[in-house]
């Protein structure tokens, strides 16, 4: 049963890249990008987080679904996973305002030197350990992504570009163990990019 667990949850994350990738069609405003009204948000928001987030929670479900042994282990999982970046959305959702090249700079600036932060490497490092619970894991990775999402909405929340760019960074944060000659860069990378849209 757990040998289907990673697969299934591949396939999942695939579907729901066709989805987002389908509603976001036209969407892209950059920082100036509308969200429209709440229904069309959650329904494009969830497949987008199961989209970048669920290739990374692949370890975690398929240990989770081991440890626990039964069947409707992995959905539990993966759904109170997905219910925790359900609820980011929904804040998401109140404090975002389409925004210009300074704001959309600060918020990534900001998002850079969170990324060089203890708590960030904590919440990255717990992101690795054996969680049980999918909502546990959710936060844990909530903590550990957040500057990275910071990013993505602050630069254009239905880029194609940059929500391939995040899932790409959540993935290897997730997978890969923490290693300053790469981590440093590429938070220095964010800052400069911040830094570069605020002196515009």
């Amino acid at each position: 049963m757990a040998a289907r667990v990673g697969p299934a949850t591949l396939v999942l994350a695939g579907a729901s890249w066709v989805v987002a990738l389908r509603q976001m069609k036209g969407m892209d405003m950059g920082a100036a990008t509308a969200l429209g009204s709440l229904r069309s948000f959650v329904a494009l928001w969830v497949p987008m987080m199961a989209a970048m987030m669920l290739p990374a929670a692949v370890p975690a479900v398929v240990r989770g679904a081991r440890v626990a042994g039964t069947a409707l282990a992995a959905p539990l999982f993966v759904g109170s996973y997905l219910a925790v970046w359900t609820a980011v959305g929904l804040v998401v959702f109140i404090a975002y305002r389409p925004h210009g090249s300074a704001v959309g700079g600060a918020l990534t600036l900001a998002a850079g030197i969170y990324e060089l932060t203890p708590l960030k490497r904590d919440f990255r490092r717990r992101c690795r350990e054996h969680v049980r619970s999918g909502s546990a894991f959710g936060l844990y990775c909530l903590g550990s992504s957040s500057g990275l999402m910071l990013v993505l909405l602050a630069m254009g929340v239905m880029s194609l570009t940059w929500m391939c760019l995040v899932a790409v960074l959540v993935l290897a944060q997730k997978l890969l163990p923490p290693n300053a000659f790469v981590d440093v860069p590429v938070a220095l990378a964010i800052v400069a990019v911040g830094a570069a849209n605020l002196a515009l």
